[in-house]
């Protein structure tokens, strides 16, 4: 899978002077999956729009994205839920989970859709993440890195092609992003791919395939 994008540019930037030149607004840009790339950019330059667009969430953009040669406008409600489900992956920056219910019936969630994680393989992970004790507990009572964590664990419990992942460390002190970060390394060369990591300019220690601007 390969997107290509042409001279993009969100609704919400067109009025902001942004005092540099982007790597991808209003640009010729290709990401492919294998790759690892990082996107950096300070606080209000667009880059949970831009994940948000390869995602499909947003349409108010100017310019053309396309998915192996398919305008992201021409598919269908349901091929971006079958694409959501089987290809693409997300860490939201607002996680987007559900308060009431428990850590594990988070993940279980997602996983069920594909039973390519069982339970065990998600209390290793949780283990790794160091939250395995707080898997029973409602994700409303957990701290804002802890739910960072859950979120980071539902997002590799399935097939993907491409991994968004939108300051998913903000949150973390040092050693609990490392252990997150080498979690994520580890699922993404079992699935032969690689991820969009964006940041406000921090790489985490990492070499990157790409690195790219907004």
């Amino acid at each position: 899978m390969k997107y290509t994008l042409k001279n993009i540019l969100p609704n919400p930037l067109k009025e902001q002077k942004r005092g540099h030149t982007s790597d991808i607004w209003e640009t010729t840009c290709h990401l492919e999956k294998s790759k690892k790339y990082l996107i950096t950019a300070p606080s209000g330059k667009g880059k949970s729009t831009f994940l948000h667009i390869l995602y499909g969430l947003r349409k108010d953009f100017s310019g053309t994205v396309t998915l192996d040669d398919k305008e992201l406008s021409t598919i269908s409600t349901n091929a971006w839920a079958d694409l959501r489900k089987d290809n693409l992956a997300i860490v939201f920056q607002d996680l987007r989970l559900f308060p009431k219910l428990s850590a594990l019936d988070n993940i279980l969630l997602k996983s069920t859709l594909h039973q390519t994680k069982s339970e065990s393989d998600i209390r290793q992970m949780a283990k790794q993440l160091g939250i395995e004790e707080l898997l029973n507990q409602s994700c409303g009572t957990l701290s804002y890195g802890q739910r960072q964590r859950v979120a980071i664990i539902r997002a590799l419990c399935q097939p993907f092609d491409y991994l968004f992942l939108d300051e998913p460390f903000s949150h973390l002190d040092d050693g609990n992003t490392e252990a997150a970060f080498h979690l994520i390394e580890s699922v993404c060369a079992e699935q032969k791919t690689g991820f969009l990591l964006v940041s406000l300019g921090e790489k985490f220690g990492r070499k990157y395939d790409k690195e790219l601007i907004l």
